[in-house]
Order: structure tokens, then sequence, then C-alpha cells
């Protein structure tokens, strides 16, 4: 598995249509019997262009992920930040371990001494608990909690 924030995209990367994509798709997806020719056709796309730009977005790193994503508080679940100091000689197989469990919403690394973030988001919340001692018992590391005490809504706009 590789490190999504150790990879450098080119500067070239992405094209403006690339751009456009990430920038309209932030603010929400069509629920339509064909939702992709839906949210292509304001971007002046086809829809399986579409779904190709994601596709290479997803595997050059561009994007780590596609999908809702859903407030598990509001549906009486719980979300929680976490954070864990991982030897670098073990990151790849402890990101492996941790991204494994499907609880785990994304993971990133940091350069700080706690270098490996991750947001889980369970349907209880004492999943948050149950699934931080899971990650502890499969690694033998300590998760650090970081439970949400105020909302923060954050936007990824990239310059066309």
């Amino acid at each position: 598995m590789t490190r999504p924030s150790r990879q450098v995209l080119p500067q070239d990367a992405l094209d403006d249509t690339d751009r456009a994509i990430l920038n309209a798709l932030q603010d929400g997806f069509p629920l339509t019997p064909r939702p992709y020719d839906d949210a292509a056709k304001p971007l002046g796309i086809a829809g399986n262009e579409l779904i190709s730009r994601l596709t290479r977005m997803r595997q050059i790193g561009a994007i780590t992920r596609f999908g809702p994503f859903f407030d598990a508080a509001a549906m009486g679940g719980a979300f929680c930040l976490c954070a864990m100091e991982v030897p670098e000689d073990r990151f790849d197989e402890v990101l492996a371990q941790v991204n494994a469990h499907p609880e785990v919403a994304h993971n990133y690394e940091r350069t700080h001494a706690l270098n490996m973030w991750f947001v889980l988001a369970t349907d209880r919340p004492d999943g948050i608990e149950r699934t931080a001692q899971e990650i502890e018992a499969e690694t033998g590391l300590k998760v650090m909690l970081f439970p949400k005490l105020e909302e923060y809504f954050i936007g990824f706009r990239v310059q066309a």
C-alpha cells in the first residue's frame, strides 16, 4: 500500500477539467438515474469521461477516495480523530492494518512524532473505543483519541 501523503504529483498531473471536477463535486453529486452523466454535463464532458477521470485521479493519488460523506454522529454514531506514533520501518505495515478497518474514513502521514493520523467513523459511539483497541492489539501501538469538540467544514479547492 502506498502512502498518499508522501506522493507528490507533477505540476501538470491535473488539467483544467480535472480541477473543475474536483471543485464541482465537492458541492454535491446528483441522485438521479444517470448521476455521472448529470454531474458531467455542466463540466462539458460525458459521464463515461467523468468516471475515467475520477479513476485516473484515484490511481495517481490526486484523490484517495470518491464517495459520499455521512454525518455518523447525526445518525447515532460517532467520529473521532486519531493519531499514532509509528516506527518508520513499520509504517507501511501499520498503514495496511489500520486501513483494513472499515471504520477508518481516511488516513494521513504527518511529519511529527505522531506521524499517522486517521478518522474513525462508527455507527455507535462505543465503536470508537472498540476499534481503537482492536488497532492497538493488532499493531502493538497506542492509538491516541482526539474527540471532536467543535465542527469545522473544510473545502478543498484547486486553482484552475
